[in-house]
Parts: C-alpha cells; structure tokens; sequence
C-alpha cells in the first residue's frame, strides 16, 4: 500500500456532487426530494464531504473494551447463582442483579460466584445503607468492580415517589453512603427512562445530564465513575452519535465539578419498538440496536430477548439475546477496533449537531431552576409526552413502520394463550408525589385490539 490509488483521480467538490445529484433529480427539488428531519430537527443529507467538514470534538469510543452482561432478577439465591454460573459459562462476563428485597442475602450471592474478570451491577429496589455495605465489603475483600445503580430521581421520575429511607432524604442517605462505602460506583442515571416513555435523542441527552447534574450539586464526593443506563433504537446511526455525544457532553460537564473520571455506559435495546405479534422481529431489531451500542461506545450491552415482552426469563431467550452478542464480538470481530466511528463525516456531523442542540436544552433546563425542579413541575413529562404523541402519530398513519405490525402483519399469528406476562402499560391509581413518566410501546393499542378478536 506504499501507493495511493486515488492521486490517478482528480478531486470532486461537494458542489460538483450535488450539482450532478440535481441533474439526475430531473428538475425535482433537492432539498425536498433527498434531504429529511429527524425528530430532533437534524438536516439529513444525502452526502456528507470533507470540505464541508469541521473539525470533530475528541470522543474516547473504547469498542474493544464492551462487555456482554447478563440480566439476573434475584429472588431464589440458589437458582440465581446457578443462572449466573450458567451465563458466565457461555460467554457472559458482566452480570446486573435486579434486587427487590433487602432481605435477600447479597454476601451469600456474591460469594459463591467467580468475579475476577466479572463487572458486576446492581439494580436495586430500595436504598439501604447497611445493604450497600456489604456490596462495598465485598468489593473491597475482592478487588470487584462493582457498580450500585443508586438512582433516587430516576425512583422519583419513574414511580413517583422517592425511595424510602430512614435518613432525612434519599440525598442525605447517598452522602451517608459515599463516605462509607469507598469501593464501589455508587450513583447512576435511568436515562432509558426517557427513550422508552418517547424522548428524542436530543431530550434524552438533555435529561441525562440534567439528572446528573443534580447529584453532581448535592452529593459532597464522587469518587467514583457515574453510570447511564441507556436504550437505544434502531435509528442506527443516530444512536451512535447518541451515545457519543452523551459521553463527550458528561465529560465537559464534569470537568466543572473537578470530576474526572468517565462515565460508564451500560446500553440495553429499547423497548418501545419491540413487538408481541410477528416476535422474531424482535430479534433483527435487538441486533442492529446492539451494534449501534458497542459502536457508539458502550461499555457494557445487556440485550433484551426476543420473548421478553410475554414470556418471563428463560433459558432459551437468554442464551439468543447472548448469542447474538457472542457473534458481534466474536465473528464479527467489533471488539477489535477502538473509535471505530472517528473520521465518519456522517456520524461526526451527526454527534456534532446532537451534541450542540442537547447542550443547549441542557443550559436552559439549568436556567429554568434546574432537572428536579421542571420534574416537579410537570414540565419535563409534558416534554417527553409531546415527543411521544408525535411518534405515535407517525406509527399509528403507517409513516414510522413496524414490520409484521402495521405493515404486512400475519392475521393468522395467535399470542392470547402465549401470555406469560402482562405487555402493555398498566397504571394503578395511588398517591404520589409527582406524575410519573410512563413507558409505553409503540404496538400497544394494535396489539390490544388485535388479542380482543383472538
């Protein structure tokens, strides 16, 4: 290769390509012919050129790094254990527990597992600082990285309420914590949240560092890496950007409170796309969704099985929603490439305009008494249901498609008697602080009408 091929060809400007472009348009406006809005109102272009590049802001996409982490609900110990074994067996090597119950014994747990190469997170329930010890103890005894997921605003933004706790605040309680346990990652951002309830990418940028930016104000020491749990969609390249523009944006943000440390993402598909008839789909939308993950920088991918709408966990949809993880890593090879997206004009123009718009909504949040305050208010939940209604409308008229769903669906697909769980949105009247932001899928409504005439 010690020979450029491309000195033999003369240059081609930007305006010399759209002028061709217009020409083949035979008359046809260009602009409203090939070039389209996201809802983010990004300008989509047909092409992208280095004379109309600027420079790229630096984003460290550590690709090579993404672990595959299995999902784990605690509630039997010994079977959890024997899950998680099984999973590191074949080919997992991060593990998230969901834990409901501060009764369950966290210590036996993690005893009994070999964690020496294995990222551990927690999705907690509750708050406790006694419980959180013992991780911390653990962690400490083990040298285990080990991530907490302590989110009281995303508790609140989700539920309605805050955790309950015997200190004075749930923020109280996280300053108790980061003095006492050292050795783990104490706080995290439920920025899937905001996609699954129906936020454009610009809000989800814009509410995650909102929502950080509240710890960062009330927290007296954090000592430790903050992680953003983040779905993502198949809008592929979009997502991309996404993840790197959060990244770079949680950076600068950072710097100011003499925070050093990079954020940790763990990336989850989303599920608002995903669907109960035609469920195979699922699976080509997990997979291109988890592709954007590890591309867009994502330190850890935990991937949401085809059945995971109607059918409680099991053993044959965790081992594919795996599998699929195993193949990107291991035949794909997309563990062998850092910064894989750098030099992409498109998706650097793409990170570039998410990142100067999220920055922006960012500021005027702040401006505006800051994330918890317009979260009180209602605002931020009208925002994210605005967004959602527009989505819903381009669904629901057939312009954003859903194979198998409101485009070629199979009428003779029966799902009634498949159901393990309940699929759609269910809202139990009770009292609450706030209104909670609501997740809600796309499909619903086709599909509820869909299993009154099974």
């Amino acid at each position: 290769m010690t020979t450029n091929l491309f000195d033999d060809f003369n240059p081609i400007s930007s305006k010399q390509w759209k002028q061709k472009i217009q020409f083949e348009l035979n008359g046809a406006d260009y602009n409203e012919t090939l070039v389209w809005n996201s809802p983010e109102d990004i300008q989509v272009k047909p092409f992208y050129h280095k004379d109309e590049f600027s420079k790229a802001f630096s984003v460290n996409t550590k690709a090579t790094d993404f672990r595959i982490c299995q999902n784990i609900f605690v509630y039997d110990i010994e079977k959890s254990i024997e899950r998680a074994l099984d999973s590191l067996s074949r080919g997992a090597d991060s593990l998230r527990f969901t834990i409901e119950n501060e009764s369950i014994d966290v210590t036996n747990l993690l005893e009994k597992l070999p964690l020496e190469k294995v990222t551990v997170y927690f999705h907690l329930s509750f708050i406790s600082i006694d419980f959180v010890k013992k991780i911390d103890a653990f962690a400490k005894k083990n040298n285990t990285p080990i991530f907490c997921n302590l989110d009281p605003i995303g508790q609140l933004a989700k539920d309605g309420n805050w955790f309950t706790t015997k200190e004075k605040n749930n923020f109280e309680t996280l300053n108790l914590l980061s003095a006492a346990a050292t050795s783990v990652s104490l706080i995290s951002i439920n920025a899937s949240l905001y996609q699954n309830a129906g936020a454009n990418m610009v809000q989800q940028i814009a509410y995650s560092l909102g929502h950080a930016n509240e710890y960062f104000n009330r927290i007296e020491a954090i000592n430790k890496p903050i992680v953003f749990e983040v779905a993502v969609g198949t809008n592929y390249f979009f997502e991309i950007a996404k993840l790197r523009a959060l990244r770079l944006l949680f950076n600068l943000i950072a710097k100011e409170y003499n925070h050093n440390l990079d954020c940790n993402i763990i990336v989850s598909p989303t599920k608002r796309n995903k669907t109960l008839f035609d469920y195979n789909v699922n699976m080509l939308r997990t997979t291109t969704e988890c592709m954007s993950a590890i591309i867009g920088g994502a330190d850890a991918v935990a991937n949401l099985p085809y059945d995971a709408l109607y059918h409680k966990d099991n053993e044959f949809g965790d081992r594919i929603s795996r599998n699929q993880l195993l193949i990107l890593k291991n035949e794909s090879y997309f563990d062998k490439v850092n910064n894989p997206a750098d030099g992409s004009y498109y998706i650097e123009n793409l990170t570039n305009q998410l990142a100067e718009k999220s920055l922006a909504l960012f500021k005027d949040i702040e401006a505006n008494g800051g994330f918890l305050k317009q979260l009180n208010d209602g605002i931020i939940k009208r925002k994210i249901q605005e967004s959602a209604d527009t989505a819903q409308a381009l669904f629901d008229n057939g312009k954003e498609i859903l194979l198998g769903t409101n485009k070629h669906p199979n009428k003779q697909d029966k799902m009634k008697h498949d159901l393990e769980l309940f699929p759609f949105v269910k809202v139990k009247p009770r009292k609450t602080l706030i209104t909670p932001i609501i997740e809600k899928r796309l499909a619903e409504k086709i599909e509820q009408e869909r299993l009154e005439k099974e």
